[in-house]
């Protein structure tokens, strides 16, 4: 019989973790090359040089020349946007498959989707700014998230199982009032659909610097609590003798990943599989605890989804939510065919 690990992998299976700084320095080239394509590739191509002299003289305060204008006010908001809720989602779902020792657990597990996208569905039906859409979206993902704890809470505990089906309750009766919603407002179907599969085509630097203060701070804490987590893993039992406070732990991790993934969603619309895949790969590549999984997941997050967005822009796909599940979905099979053969 083969047992499995905490997070899922089998324990006979797992190979060595390669060397953390290998990692660190190979995930930050590939975040650098997806940011230069990224910002390159589009209806107008610009050569990778001249993007990189771009961002040199922005960042330097130098005149911006040529394509540089292209660059900063419409490609690299887009960019900074995919970056930034890649990463946040890949902390976030890798701080909740340790909070919930859970290889399933992803960023959405406790109704902070289903609730952004109940938020965003209803300003648009009922025809509000464009402008307020993510502000009731975040509100709505941070209510769901609050009535999810309300309902998983037992005495001052909040056992994983209740939270993980108050979790499911919330979000399909969240789900089912969204679809009401975009039946009676068929007109505006379409514009709903286009958020709930994702978008970055609207991020400016604006949205870009609304978005940071929630993922920043979320992910920053999840950060600070990952020595913790890794004790958890030992079971509730050993990791409160061992003076961790697990009941104020899991809130707290709950709280700030919650925070972050909302954030995220309200802004840029819900984007599946990244929190959800992309520790799991971190954690196979690289092995380690969880300051190693959320660091490296935050890098490789990031450069999945702007890859990801990449294409959705240059293919008729269209929609970067489209592009994450076809990418993920095979993936995600494949992994639970690995287990099972394992």
């Amino acid at each position: 019989m083969v047992s499995l690990n905490r997070t899922g992998t089998p324990a006979r299976e797992r190979r060595a973790p390669a060397p953390l700084l290998t990692g660190v320095l190979g995930l930050a080239a590939l975040l650098l090359v997806a940011v230069v394509l990224g910002t390159g590739l589009g209806s107008v191509t610009v050569p990778p040089a001249e993007v990189l002299g771009a961002l040199w003289r922005g960042a330097t305060g130098q005149p911006l020349t040529g394509d540089d204008a292209i660059i900063w006010q419409i490609r690299l908001p887009r960019v900074a946007m995919g970056v930034l809720v890649g990463a946040g989602l890949s902390v976030c779902g890798g701080a909740f498959q340790g909070v919930f020792r859970n290889p399933l657990a992803d960023p959405y597990l406790l109704g902070a989707a289903s609730g952004a996208g109940l938020g965003a569905t209803l300003a648009i039906v009922l025809g509000w700014p464009h402008p307020v859409v993510p502000l009731a979206a975040l509100f709505a993902a941070l209510l769901a998230v609050a009535l999810t704890l309300l309902l998983a809470r037992e005495g001052r505990r909040f056992p994983t199982t209740r939270l993980i089906l108050a979790g499911v309750v919330v979000g399909s009766v969240l789900g089912a009032a969204s679809t009401t919603l975009i039946l009676r407002g068929e007109d505006r179907a379409r514009q709903v659909l286009a958020y709930t599969l994702g978008d970055l085509s609207f991020s400016g630097w604006r949205d870009v610097l609304t978005v940071l203060p929630y993922v920043g701070l979320g992910c920053g804490a999840l950060l600070l609590l990952a020595r913790a987590l890794d004790t958890l893993q030992l079971g509730d039992l050993t990791a409160r003798s061992l003076g961790v406070p697990v009941e104020r732990l899991r809130l707290l991790v709950v709280l700030c990943a919650s925070l972050a993934t909302a954030g995220a969603v309200a802004y840029v619309g819900i984007i599946g599989f990244v929190g959800l895949i992309v520790p799991h790969v971190v954690r196979l590549a690289f092995g380690g605890g969880h300051r190693t999984l959320l660091a490296l997941s935050a890098l490789l997050g990031g450069s999945l989804l702007v890859f990801a967005d990449l294409l959705a822009r240059t293919t008729p796909l269209s929609q970067v939510g489209i592009v994450t599940t076809l990418l993920g979905g095979p993936f995600f099979l494949w992994l639970l065919r690995r287990e099972s053969a394992a």
